[in-house]
């Protein structure tokens, strides 16, 4: 069993309409062995697991094999910039699959994306000017503070 040191959310850069076909046709256009993510959600809401949890998936480079990764499918605009454009039941899924991962492992932090960006600085603390991405276009850290 793999020790989980971090639950990592992400936005998928997508089209808000796409589903799990999509994305996994993404993955594989990328030359993945593996998803990005072990779980998705579309914007009806609905939580889809993607890859075993016990299994590594291709998150974040350098942070796979302790994380499990969350996506919501969305995350751009119709110009293709970021935004946190989450549906409320994508909202209210995030945190019901967030809360029982920790339930499982209560040892993670949770953390978006782009809070795994080198800290270029060294100042200790990740900022916007220092993000790699947006992704997943919000502040994990305010909205899921434990």
């Amino acid at each position: 069993m793999r020790t989980i040191t971090h639950i990592v959310i992400h936005c998928t850069a997508s089209p808000q309409h796409w589903g799990v076909t999509e994305l996994m046709h993404e993955f594989k256009a990328k030359g993945w062995k593996a998803p990005g993510y072990h779980y998705a959600i579309t914007q009806d809401g609905i939580i889809h697991q993607l890859h075993p949890l016990d299994l590594v998936a291709n998150g974040v480079k350098g942070h796979n094999e302790h994380s499990i990764h969350v996506a919501w499918v969305g995350g751009i605009d119709r110009r293709g910039k970021g935004i946190d454009n989450r549906t409320l039941p994508q909202r209210e899924a995030l945190h019901h699959i967030v809360d029982s991962l920790l339930s499982r492992y209560p040892q993670a932090k949770v953390v978006g994306h782009r809070d795994l960006s080198p800290d270029t600085n060294g100042d200790g603390k990740v900022t916007a000017d220092e993000w790699v991405k947006l992704c997943p276009c919000f502040e994990v850290g305010e909205e899921f503070s434990k």
